[in-house]
């Protein structure tokens, strides 16, 4: 059980994907030799070769063309993938990828499918990108393929259409629903044969998930960059249930902190903020005492919420405390999946919340609320019918 994780910190390409698939030690002569099937007759070449960017040594991949014609249409490159030995999967995988790009630049030019005449992606070598990615995927065979957010680049790009804003507005469509940013350097990072990668073979984005690394791979980008401009590829081992007692049954996502140091506020209004933060649907709001500047005395105002609350929850804490200014920090979350179910006690019905690993159950906590209204019903103390709602929760 293997995890193919694909670290796209610098954008992905299609000869960066290649590299980056034969620096993990695939068959380059077996790869090679799928190749040769297309019918392309000797219009290009291909170089396999070790290279530096930005002090990382990998794997760069250099396809050179001798044609002068570039455009064809969906229909010509099925013919080139159907005329070729490859296997049955491999070529039915490669269709499809230029049809969903046939279909990405349909939408943009207001055209079908099958009328689209590719400009670049039509050329000898994005061919070999696309069509080679299909037979290093088939060849690693993963499990799964996961990919980080991925950073598209920004600026302008030229191409067949003239000058246009990065990421092209092809790329962009094969980007829907795919989570991407622009990093502070200009430039195209991500190419629409990457963006066609990404889109057919990754089953998840964001970070790199539970595994044990076995091998990683870099492919070499052509630009020279700031930054390694490389796409780093790592195989993972999958944990199973005996390796690790969390592996299944856990949940991951991520959570926004919001943070504020304040010295200046009368202390009386930091229950109103509370309580607004958590309508408004913060996750866990807490203050934590601290010692800020000439040992003045201050407090941490702490707010976690969903990423997408973090602007809204951000501009109640500056509205409504004395700060000037908000910290923003992204987190991943490990947490046991839980639900509310509702149990009958001696003391009157209430709500439990139930927390798993997979089937097992981990925990199980009354709410406190509910606690509240049973004791008072009952007229014991609250530690009283805690100790008799205790006997009913199965953990």
């Amino acid at each position: 059980m293997s995890i193919l994780y694909l670290d796209c910190f610098s954008g992905i390409s299609g000869d960066m994907f290649l590299g980056a698939m034969l620096d993990l030690g695939l068959d380059q002569e077996r790869f090679l030799r799928q190749l040769q099937t297309l019918p392309l007759n000797d219009e290009y070449s291909i170089e396999i070769k070790k290279g530096i960017k930005g002090g990382i040594t990998g794997t760069d991949v250099v396809v050179k063309t001798h044609e002068h014609h570039p455009h064809r249409n969906l229909l010509d490159i099925y013919a080139i993938i159907d005329g070729s030995a490859l296997e049955y999967d491999i070529k039915q995988k490669s269709k499809q990828a230029f049809y969903k790009l046939a279909k990405a630049e349909g939408k943009v030019h207001g055209k079908p499918p099958e009328e689209i005449h590719f400009h670049e992606v039509g050329a000898i070598d994005s061919i070999v990108d696309i069509v080679g990615a299909c037979i290093l995927i088939s060849m690693l065979n993963p499990t799964k393929v996961y990919a980080s957010h991925i950073n598209v680049g920004s600026g302008t790009v030229n191409c067949a259409h003239g000058i246009l804003p990065v990421p092209a507005p092809a790329t962009l469509e094969l980007l829907e629903g795919i989570p991407i940013y622009s990093g502070e350097e200009a430039g195209e990072f991500t190419t629409p044969t990457g963006a066609l990668i990404l889109n057919i073979f990754v089953d998840k984005f964001g970070s790199m998930p539970l595994g044990i690394p076995e091998k990683i791979g870099y492919g070499l980008g052509k630009a020279e960059r700031k930054s390694p401009n490389v796409l780093r590829a790592v195989l993972l081992k999958e944990l199973d249930r005996m390796e690790s007692e969390y592996a299944e049954g856990l949940e991951r996502d991520a959570v926004a902190i919001l943070e504020s140091n304040i010295d200046d506020m009368n202390p009386q209004l930091y229950e109103a903020i509370i309580e607004r933060l958590f309508q408004e649907g913060a996750l866990d709001v807490f203050l934590t005492p601290i010692i800020m500047k000439k040992s003045r005395p201050a407090v941490k105002l702490t707010c976690l919420c969903a990423p997408n609350k973090k602007q809204h929850l951000s501009q109640i804490i500056l509205k409504e405390t004395t700060t000037l200014g908000v910290r923003e920090l992204l987190a991943g979350r490990i947490k046991l999946s839980r639900k509310i179910e509702e149990i009958n006690t001696p003391l009157g019905n209430l709500k439990v919340k139930i927390a798993k690993i997979g089937d097992e159950t981990i925990k199980a906590a009354p709410e406190y609320e509910d606690m509240k209204i049973l004791a008072k019903n009952n007229n014991i103390p609250l530690l009283k019918a805690y100790e008799i709602v205790k006997r009913y929760l199965t953990v």
